[in-house]
């Protein structure tokens, strides 16, 4: 029976159920919850900046938007699953492991076999190749090298990138110049604007710091067992210090395309996060808790300083998406602001 209840819980948190629960839940539940939709947001987020800038330029086709959108969806879900179907055969996840705490991770925790969940990843990644196929076919060669850029970051995060350090570094490039600059080349009908990759580095600060918080959150047990994130190599508080470095980055790169034209003043109402950024500047700025403290949600630990990150994150992000928003009503309509 579809369940559209559990689809909107799953694309809001992770949920936490039982091998009963998962059993009675239809195919669209399943796949949200095994591919851990609420982080869909971070990508949506982005493709909707892309899409935005290319209306502003006065080419903008909806239905090329749309695929846009979908394919970096089905992609952003496909690399989850992939990350969950690697950490699982490499051992990583057993043991009651970080991954396997948060929520269900549908391997480890016998919600699926292997065989299904290689159908999951099966299923995901050909819609994402297929939707990016026919826009690299309505677009040209520039958005198959955008294409090609992303299926190699989807492919190679998990292993060996994430091992290596070069998980966080990817993120910068993934969810900023590829999402946001490849949905513009592909909605505005094969333009190109420079300024979009300085725009799109905006909001790509934020989708690192978030994972930063987790890889932080999990640093003794990746550590133990051998992935060697950013965290692990620089240490907990050299990576929280960079968190709240790349947090204040983001109002430095508002200033710089408002300052030299890029976009108009409208998007400084991201300075209403300010209140929510202090907060977590305070959270990164302390030595995570070895055990769970009192002043978290019930049933939220192990996740910690990613929660906050993640919050913080959905905030700017969406007051820099509303200032675009204004920037274009306002260009559109001739209103020098």
């Amino acid at each position: 029976m579809i369940n559209v209840a559990m689809w909107g819980k799953a694309l809001r948190v992770i949920p936490r159920i039982s091998k009963e629960e998962w059993n009675h839940l239809d195919i669209i539940s399943r796949w949200l919850i095994a591919s851990r939709s609420a982080v869909f947001v971070m990508t949506a987020l982005s493709a909707g900046i892309g899409g935005l800038l290319a209306f502003r330029t006065g080419s903008f086709s909806p239905f090329m938007f749309l695929l846009a959108l979908t394919g970096l969806v089905l992609a952003h879900a496909t690399n989850n699953l992939i990350n969950d179907y690697v950490d699982y055969r490499k051992g990583i996840d057993h043991n009651n492991y970080y991954r396997a705490q948060y929520g269900p991770q549908a391997l480890e925790h016998g919600l699926l076999n292997p065989r299904q969940f290689l159908t999951y990843i099966f299923i995901s990644g050909a819609l994402a190749t297929a939707t990016g196929l026919y826009l690299v076919i309505h677009s040209g060669f520039p958005a198959l090298v955008f294409m090609l850029a992303g299926l190699f970051f989807l492919l190679f995060y998990t292993w060996p990138l994430k091992y290596y350090g070069l998980g966080e570094p990817s993120v910068v490039l993934v969810w900023g110049p590829l999402m946001v600059g490849g949905t513009f080349l592909v909605v505005s009908g094969g333009r190109w604007d420079w300024s979009v990759l300085w725009i799109s580095l905006v909001y790509a600060l934020g989708p690192t710091s978030v994972l930063l918080g987790k890889h932080i959150d999990k640093l003794k047990e990746d550590k133990g067992k051998g992935v060697r994130t950013l965290p692990v190599i620089v240490g907990e508080k050299s990576a929280r210090y960079l968190t709240i470095s790349l947090l204040i980055l983001q109002y430095l790169l508002v200033a710089m395309i408002v300052i030299t034209g890029m976009t108009g003043a409208s998007v400084l109402i991201v300075l209403l996060a300010l209140p929510k950024l202090f907060k977590t500047i305070r959270i990164f700025s302390r030595p995570r808790p070895s055990s769970e403290p009192d002043d978290i949600p019930k049933g939220s630990w192990p996740l910690y300083l990613v929660s906050y990150a993640f919050v913080y994150n959905r905030q700017f992000g969406s007051l820099f998406l509303l200032g675009l928003i204004l920037d274009v009503i306002f260009f559109r309509a001739g209103i020098p602001f």
